[in-house]
């Protein structure tokens, strides 16, 4: 799928980013091109790999014309980049529109330009029924992406949509473990709180998958396993034979007490495609999408929240030991 391939990872130097190219490199790509803003951590990725198909710009998706010559030759783009972070974005939300819809609004002109064969847009669960900017403007870029498979050129646009990735920059896990070791307690936003949850690995491995058998214009959903958060903690204390206090914060401003996967009004166009994922397909009318799904059973329910199918603390512990956070 990818050998002798060109391919451009946006925002590369992420968490995403480097499972991504990590995974790709045993592959056989003829190229994988890094574009992010972060020149240290291009530096940082470079020494890392030291290998000679690994090429770096620095660039950022809000620039045009620095993306469009980056996109020169490329037969695959992985849309990564990104920001992420919930308050960050509900304190900065001119910023969060001008790199997450703006910056894929350029993203979908530069490949169409250059002719590029596929555009994978990595999107959120924020971005159903979203609750804050971040969710917003991410449901915004996958409306776009979709919208991208009508404007007349050869190049398909696919969404992926999943939750939180462990181990991501500014993971939870991250947080907790750094609480439980250095300030005896932890916080949390809300005790009832419920997320869904994959490893970084696993993520990259569905990401390939839709790839690979992607039509154009559907919005793959990832059916990610759901933890309370507050089992997350008692696990992580167990784990690290500390037991803290839990500290609740109070739930940020846009923040859910439990996401979803899949909306009400999306679940009417979605269809079951195996055990890792379901497939929303759009109302429009793109060529040929609906006549290639429709063998596929229709989704049971009317939407996939987090509060759902919530996984035990012994379960929760496996992903943790599979993600190599626990030994």
């Amino acid at each position: 799928m990818f050998e002798g391939r060109r391919i451009l990872v946006t925002g590369g130097t992420g968490s995403w980013g480097y499972e991504l190219v990590k995974q790709l490199l045993p592959q056989n790509p003829e190229e994988i091109i890094v574009f992010s803003r972060n020149e240290s951590s291009q530096v940082a990725m470079e020494r890392t790999f030291e290998d000679p198909r690994l090429s770096f710009r620095i660039g950022d998706i809000r620039d045009r014309e620095a993306l469009a010559k980056a996109c020169e030759e490329v037969d695959l783009v992985f849309h990564l980049a990104a920001l992420k972070h919930v308050p960050v974005c509900e304190d900065q939300p001119y910023e969060a529109l001008k790199t997450n819809v703006i910056g894929t609004q350029n993203v979908i002109e530069a490949a169409i330009a250059n002719k590029v064969e596929r555009v994978i847009y990595i999107s959120t669960d924020k971005a159903a029924n979203p609750s804050n900017f971040y969710g917003m403007t991410k449901a915004i870029g996958e409306k776009l992406i979709v919208c991208a498979n009508l404007l007349r050129s050869d190049t398909k646009f696919v969404c992926v949509r999943g939750g939180n990735v462990l181990g991501t920059n500014g993971s939870v896990i991250h947080l907790f473990m750094n609480q439980i070791a250095n300030k005896n307690q932890i916080g949390l936003t809300h005790r009832n709180m419920t997320r869904f949850f994959l490893t970084l690995e696993d993520a990259i491995r569905l990401l390939f998958k839709a790839t690979a058998e992607s039509v154009g214009g559907e919005i793959f959903v990832m059916t990610m396993p759901t933890c309370r958060i507050v089992d997350l903690a008692e696990v992580l204390m167990d784990a690290m034979g500390k037991k803290v206090e839990m500290v609740e914060t109070g739930v940020r401003p846009g923040e859910k007490i439990h996401e979803i996967l899949l909306t009400e009004y999306e679940s009417a166009n979605t269809v079951v495609y195996d055990e890792q994922y379901l497939v929303i397909l759009p109302t429009l009318d793109i060529p040929g999408l609906r006549e290639t799904y429709a063998s596929y059973p229709r989704v049971s329910f009317s939407s996939f929240s987090s509060s759902q199918s919530l996984m035990s603390k012994a379960e929760i512990r496996q992903m943790l030991v599979r993600g190599g956070f626990l030994p």
